[in-house]
């Protein structure tokens, strides 16, 4: 085989956690620079709000689709192979895109590019759920996309009006080349004897699981929905684009923050207190976004939502791969995932009209609540569970 010729990373090293980050980021790397591709297909291509906002709703739409049938066909495919073709099928979907200029158009291919990006991603997700310490390793994952997010965020919108719409694609085309070269050197990651988990004989706890994954879903809508518009947002309240966009770079950069206290602290605190006071601390930087009038407060509330999304969805898909050994449920956490990425801006869109800013800041504050009171059975769930797995251990030690 083709693999079997390239030396291998250790599968629990750091250089293991950054390439998987890598390959779970590829299919989605969008989502990451979504404001900039929003206002570029605005700004370059004269697309209205709801345009804009339907282009970037198809293409995470397509990645949640994407996702769902993944979570079926993961245990019986060659994922290194799988993901080999996936990349090269995204490279040259992104490098079509560049000569389509007819919104219509545009929904379509970049659904058909979320779609295949999406069996990318939760190819992804399932690999990392197979390594120790899998929320570590989604913090990383979160590293890498705040990272490189924030350059995208700052640098991209001042070079649409020179390069257009292709500015956005080739950026995309860069982040899945370089992905496609770490691919060879990753270990195969071999599924599990079934039954057996990460903390032992494992019995799927749906009730806990299907909270979870609405609580993902939420999360990521809520924040989603505000941050495909957090450019006109800003400017509905008088900021200029240079600052917004710094701001934005500034807030991406600082979740690198967040991500790195996930790969330090991992699950030393459980996942109860870490989720309440992480998708808390989200809602309350989005309410304050209400001031946005005033910088500093648009500043301080980008910048909290930076450090605790990464911080909080790093915790919630963890918690989503604690429950099977093959991956599967963390697939199907990038499933409800990327619906809630799909479904805020699309959501946000519908309500706004032209500038009903404040309306979508109510819904995405009223959706972290939902979402904070629906985690609390299924962490308490998981953290009892490992209490109990640890005392097993002891005792037969």
């Amino acid at each position: 085989m083709i693999f079997d010729n390239f030396p291998k990373v250790s599968p629990a090293g750091m250089t293991a956690r950054v390439f998987l980050a890598f390959l779970a980021t590829a299919g989605l790397f969008y989502v990451n620079i979504m404001p900039t591709i929003v206002d570029g297909l605005i700004q370059a291509l004269g697309f209205s709000n709801q345009q804009a906002g339907a282009v970037a709703s198809a293409n995470v739409y397509g990645a949640a689709a994407g996702a769902l049938l993944i979570v079926f066909l993961i245990r019986h495919i060659n994922w290194r192979f799988a993901a080999l073709l996936f990349l090269a099928v995204l490279i040259s979907i992104d490098l079509a895109s560049l000569y389509v200029v007819a919104p219509k158009a545009l929904v379509a291919i970049r659904f058909l590019h979320g779609f295949v990006g999406g069996m990318l991603v939760g190819t992804g997700f399932s690999v990392i759920a197979r390594t120790v310490q899998p929320d570590r390793t989604f913090g990383v994952l979160l590293f890498v996309q705040f990272g490189l997010g924030g350059l995208g965020v700052m640098f991209i919108p001042g070079l649409v009006p020179e390069f257009g719409t292709s500015i956005l694609f080739l950026s995309l085309v860069a982040f899945s080349s370089v992905t496609l070269l770490m691919l060879p050197f990753l270990p195969a990651y071999e599924v599990k004897p079934q039954g057996l988990g990460k903390d032992g004989p494992q019995v799927i706890r749906w009730l806990p699981l299907a909270m979870t994954l609405f609580a993902v879903f939420l999360f990521q809508a809520a924040n989603m929905g505000l941050y495909a518009f957090i450019i006109g947002l800003g400017e509905f309240y008088g900021l200029t684009q240079d600052y917004i966009t710094n701001v934005l770079g500034i807030s991406a950069w600082l979740g690198l923050v967040g991500a790195g206290l996930v790969i330090l602290i991992s699950d030393r605190f459980g996942y109860f207190k870490t989720l309440i006071v992480g998708i808390g601390l989200t809602l309350v930087a989005n309410w304050a976004l209400m001031y946005s009038d005033i910088p500093l407060v648009f500043l301080a509330a980008n910048a909290l939502v930076g450090i605790t999304w990464a911080y909080s969805i790093s915790y919630l898909l963890g918690l989503a791969s604690r429950f099977d050994s093959t991956g599967q449920m963390a697939a199907l956490g990038g499933f409800a995932s990327k619906m809630g990425l799909a479904s805020g801006p699309a959501v946000a869109a519908m309500i706004m009209g032209e500038t009903n800013y404040q309306l979508i800041i109510w819904v995405a504050v009223g959706a972290l609540l939902l979402a904070t009171m629906t985690i609390i059975l299924p962490s308490l769930s998981q953290d009892r569970h490992s209490v109990r797995i640890a005392a097993r251990l002891s005792t037969d030690q």
